[in-house]
Formats: structure tokens, sequence, C-alpha cells
């Protein structure tokens, strides 16, 4: 059985107006319908994927996960705090360090140790 409404509506995708034979319907035909569907599944992927920000903190903290000895950045890094943060921490003796050379050496182990007095 066929419907004899007549509705003035908009499409959605293309902006023109057009008569729809239902109440439901959003697009002037089959092509902006496609469209539209596709813009929409395009926005879905670029919303599935990470910001780069995230990205690069993620993978950044999992390259130190494995590590048992850091250098100060790394620590900086993994603390969130600054360079000189952590030169003050080393000074004071709350975190052990070695200097091997001109680098400084942090065991990983004694960070892990800070967090759990």
């Amino acid at each position: 059985m066929s419907s004899n409404i007549r509705i003035k509506k908009v499409c959605q995708h293309c902006g023109i107006e057009f008569v729809a034979k239902t109440t439901v319907t959003q697009f002037c035909g089959d092509n902006c319908a496609k469209r539209a569907y596709k813009a929409r599944k395009r926005k879905e992927k670029i919303n599935a994927v990470p910001s780069k920000d995230i990205q690069s903190v993620d993978f950044r903290i999992s390259n130190f996960s494995d590590k048992e000895f850091l250098s100060i950045k790394e620590t900086c890094e993994l603390l969130g705090a600054s360079r000189m943060t952590v030169h003050r921490q080393i000074k004071k003796g709350f975190i052990p360090a070695v200097k091997l050379g001109s680098r400084v050496i942090i065991k990983r182990s004694e960070i892990n140790k800070l967090f759990e007095q």
C-alpha cells in the first residue's frame, strides 16, 4: 500500500529542497544518502584514532617500562618533572643516582621505591 503523504523537506547532505513521501526521509535521493554515509564513516574513522600527543606519550612510557636504568631526560619524562627538579632531588638524596663519566644514571627500582613509601 503506498502513502499519499507529501512533505517538503531540505536534504541533510546537499541542502536542496525536495518532496518526501515519508516522515523520516532525510536525503533527496540515493546519491546524497550514499555520500552522507561515506562522510559519516570517514568521521568515525578519524575520531577512532587517538591524537598524536597521546600516541607519543604511550610510546615513550612503553619504552621506559622495560629499561632497568634511566637517564635524566627519561626520568623527567617518566615523572613529568623538569630537569632541574630531578637534579635537585638527586642532590638532596631523594633519588639515588650514579655518575658514569658525564652521564647520570638512575635505577628504575629506586624511582619505583619513591612511590611505595
